[in-house]
């Protein structure tokens, strides 16, 4: 999957880490019977696959099977469609496509669902992603391809964030663990099915059967969930409170988000000198708009929110930013074919779920902090070790222990931080905070690419690939560890500063700071 899409694997966004105590339930939907402190009584009703929440749960957890799906298939079947469509040139734009309006969308989500609810705006996405996926699939031309990705980007921008929200309304404290653990479960299937049988799909139907197939799966999870969002999560947090109108200030910023992004991204993708002027633009568009959307005080790791919010863009960068680069280290440097270096990260998928999983446990609630530092040493670890298989004598299999590690630590790190956003943020800030986290992470994870990318290009990387493809799978020709260590050396380090940041999560004491 891209960078562009939720890889982060428990769907929507993530968080924080002041063990306060839970919110209280807004007034407007149905709970069951209290205990004595207020909280419904924990039993066979309450849990997430409980009677009060079993249509819920089961609906939006298929939601997100769907989005994880999708993100694993397209990617397959993106090279075939490319060729035929006879738009290599425009290849990195269907990806950056997506990214750029799934920002703006986000920013939008976070306002509608705070003002009217998350019904809305979750309906609104999955039409706008089905739409975008039936537009690419029966595109004849590049630049239609592109344009239905963009409306798919958009859709899902709108889609992530109303999810969080939903969690944030419908679900007491107690199931909000367990559901963004079943979030994370849910890409393991895809992760492992999903290139396998897009591939298929590819080969014996067409490529286009990838993109047309999903929207008709649509309309089960959403008839499943929309009711039942609509008893529990409709409507604004406070239905007494006078309902403010949307911030236009925030939405030019994310206007000023999504160019900025995506001049970026074209100065990117034309390494030209005339690309420095599109860059600058993108960055005089870009940095404004991200303070102005971000809480006060993200990049300075101000204690509480903003630290979580910081924590969920450096985890996520810099796991993918590496991640991105290992199948190609395991093919041109030790010769492995393109499926066993995929396979070398699939047990990732487990060990990530796993580590939602033990999030997840009552347990662990008053060990949040200390769990999202563990992680994200854990991560760093993993990322230090990778680019030892560049040494011939250490065997190919330490990656995939390795990774297997690692993927258990961003399990901690982004189910923890996913449960801290949602207890630190009042319920009508729910999709303003997450809209927050998702952009951090998406942000995030483009930048500590490109530069990634860059440090990998100017140490002779591409030369590495080259020589590989043309030589086959010997790699010797190719070989070029200084590129890689340039790359996963950093992001190690990337990721030790994020284990500093997990030390911030929980709120001041006050006079603190």
């Amino acid at each position: 999957m891209t960078a562009a899409e939720p890889r982060d694997r428990d769907a929507p966004p993530q968080m924080s880490a002041a063990l306060t105590e839970p919110l209280a339930e807004p007034s407007h939907r149905p709970a069951p019977s209290p205990g004595p402190a207020g909280e419904p009584v924990p039993g066979k009703a309450t849990g997430v696959l409980g009677a009060d929440y079993r249509a819920l749960s089961i609906g939006i957890v298929s939601v997100v099977f769907l989005i994880a799906f999708e993100a694993t298939a397209v990617g397959t079947a993106m090279p075939v469609a490319a060729r035929e469509l006879h738009g290599i040139p425009l290849y990195a734009f269907a990806f950056s496509a997506y990214f750029t309006t799934s920002l703006f969308g986000m920013v939008v989500s976070g306002q509608w669902a705070d003002r009217r609810g998350p019904l809305g705006a979750l309906a609104c996405g999955m039409a706008a992603w089905a739409a975008g996926l039936a537009l690419s699939g029966t595109a004849s031309a590049m630049w239609v391809f592109v344009i239905g990705r963009a409306v798919q980007g958009l859709g899902g921008g709108l889609v992530i964030v109303a999810l969080y929200v939903v969690v944030s309304r419908a679900y007491p404290s107690h199931l909000q663990p367990a559901i963004m653990a079943a979030f994370a479960a849910s890409w393991v299937i895809p992760s492992v099915v999903g290139p396998l049988a897009a591939g298929t799909v590819a080969e014996q139907l067409g490529w286009r059967w990838v993109f047309l197939g999903i929207p008709a799966l649509v309309a089960v999870p959403l008839a499943l969930a929309l009711p039942a969002i609509r008893r529990r999560a409709a409507g604004p947090a406070d239905p007494g409170a006078p309902v403010p109108s949307f911030d236009r200030r925030r939405i030019r910023l994310a206007l000023g988000i999504s160019l900025g992004a995506g001049l970026l991204q074209y100065a990117g993708q034309e390494l030209r000198w005339l690309s420095v002027l599109p860059a600058a633009a993108g960055a005089a568009l870009l940095v404004p708009s991200v303070l102005g959307v971000l809480p006060r005080g993200t990049y300075r790791a101000v204690r509480g929110l903003p630290s979580v919010v910081l924590l969920r863009g450096i985890a996520a960068g810099s796991f993918i930013a590496a991640e991105s680069f290992v199948p190609l280290m395991l093919v041109t440097q030790r010769g492995l074919s393109p499926t066993l270096a995929g396979l070398s990260l699939a047990v990732g998928g487990a060990t990530w779920a796993l580590g939602s999983f033990v999030q997840s446990r009552p347990r662990a609630e008053p060990h949040r902090e200390r769990l999202a530092v563990l992680g994200m040493l854990l991560v760093a670890a993993a990322i230090a070790t990778a680019p030892t298989v560049l040494v011939q004598a250490v065997p190919v299999w330490i990656v995939a222990v390795a990774w297997g590690f690692g993927c258990f630590g961003m399990g901690l790190v982004i189910g923890s931080t996913s449960v801290l956003l949602l207890k630190l943020s009042a319920p009508e800030e729910a999709g303003t905070n997450s809209a927050a986290l998702q952009i951090s992470d998406a942000l995030s994870n483009v930048l500590l690419l490109a530069a990634g990318g860059a440090a990998f290009a100017a140490l002779g990387g591409g030369a590495a690939g080259a020589a590989a493809h043309g030589a086959g799978a010997s790699g010797a020709a190719g070989s070029q560890p200084a590129a890689f260590a340039a790359v996963f050396l950093p992001m190690a380090g990337v990721a030790l500063l994020g284990a500093w940041v997990a030390t911030r999560l929980r709120v001041a004491e006050p006079g603190r700071v």
